[in-house]
């Protein structure tokens, strides 16, 4: 089982997992998502924008960027008695994590007063804790940790390659580092990416390389498909939406790269049918953001996820876990970055 965990993948390796043949991907993604989670279990999560959009940052799928007209209101960080409420609500309709997430490309340490505040109450409720605010600082990702936060989200995207098409105001590398600030902080890892961007199979693939690679593999990856929003660079008729089974094909594929972590479905599901999400789960998705919005994009509301889950005989993971997305792009979608992402994400953690 040892030989499962590997960081050292090679692009001719992850390419080939790609081009195998979709039924033998799905039985490989199948055998270790059973030999190392709990087959027909999901968990669920609950994203909240805690301060929305004003995001300096350009990300082209955003539409929380204060460059783009989306008619998306702008609003101030949330006051923490607010934000406990909904974490309770999301606690009672069964999530077990809950995601916060701010639009801002990186919190001031003023900021972080009342973030820390939040991530102490909602924790108290028994939920996990999860917050994406941008870029952090070593310092700040230490104070977070002080605070008793689980999980931080900071998506990488897509492929380095890619990326400079997608976002010019922050770097590959200003992702990495705070993944690595992170880390070091003893703070889970979420972090993934988002698929139907016009990206090519590659720069999947170089994503998920990205993300093998590293020291430790994050706890929680979540992949988002594209919400293609009116006024964004990214919006409808600009990109040819990714194929149903192409999106599967990257679930399974990072399921085997990273067998022990936490596969989200994040953005894009209320343009999934159910059985594109049944296929999801096959391949080895073991978490969903639960709720009627993803930061400021819509998602399938809790009924008809429920009635999913029934329908293909699967639990809900008892233990109860929060996320919170602060406006950093809808989580941007969740997509974003929870980047602020959070605001779009698209998920995590």
């Amino acid at each position: 089982m040892q030989n499962d965990i590997r960081h050292d993948w090679t692009r001719a390796e992850v390419q080939a997992l790609f081009d195998m043949p979709f039924m033998d991907l799905m039985f490989q993604a199948q055998t270790l998502h059973r030999r190392y989670h709990q087959p027909n279990t999901v968990q669920l999560s609950t994203l909240l924008s805690i301060k929305t959009g004003a995001c300096p940052e350009d990300c082209a799928y955003c539409p929380q960027s204060v460059r783009f007209e989306t008619g998306l209101a702008k609003e101030p960080l949330m006051e923490v008695m607010a934000v406990v409420d909904a974490a309770r609500e999301a606690k009672a309709n069964g999530a077990t994590r809950f995601c916060m997430g701010a639009a801002w490309r990186s919190p001031k340490d003023k900021d972080l007063l009342k973030v820390e505040t939040m991530v102490r109450e909602v924790k108290s409720l028994g939920l996990e804790t999860c917050v994406t605010l941008g870029m952090l600082k070593d310092h700040q990702a230490q104070r977070l940790a002080d605070a008793g936060l689980d999980y931080y989200n900071h998506n990488l995207d897509t492929s380095p390659e890619y990326y400079e098409k997608i976002i010019s105001t922050r770097t590959y590398e200003d992702r990495l580092e705070t993944l690595a600030n992170v880390r070091a902080a003893g703070v889970k890892v979420c972090s993934g990416g988002i698929v139907g961007m016009g990206e090519q199979t590659a720069d999947r693939a170089e994503l998920l390389r990205q993300l093998a690679t590293l020291e430790v593999h994050p706890e929680s990856v979540p992949i988002n498909d594209l919400v293609q929003v009116d006024g964004t660079p990214l919006a409808l008729g600009k990109v040819t939406p990714i194929d149903g089974l192409d999106f599967v094909r990257v679930i399974a594929v990072a399921r085997v790269m990273m067998p022990k972590s936490s596969v989200r479905l994040s953005a894009g599901r209320t343009q999934m049918s159910d059985e594109t999400q049944a296929m999801c789960f096959m391949a080895g998705a073991n978490s969903i953001f639960y709720g009627d919005k993803l930061l400021t994009t819509e998602n399938p509301q809790n009924l008809r996820d429920r009635a999913l889950l029934a329908k293909l005989g699967m639990q809900i993971e008892g233990k109860v876990t929060t996320e919170v997305a602060i406006g950093d792009r809808e989580a941007c979608h969740v997509q974003c970055d929870h980047h602020h992402e959070a605001a779009h994400e698209h998920a995590t953690a």
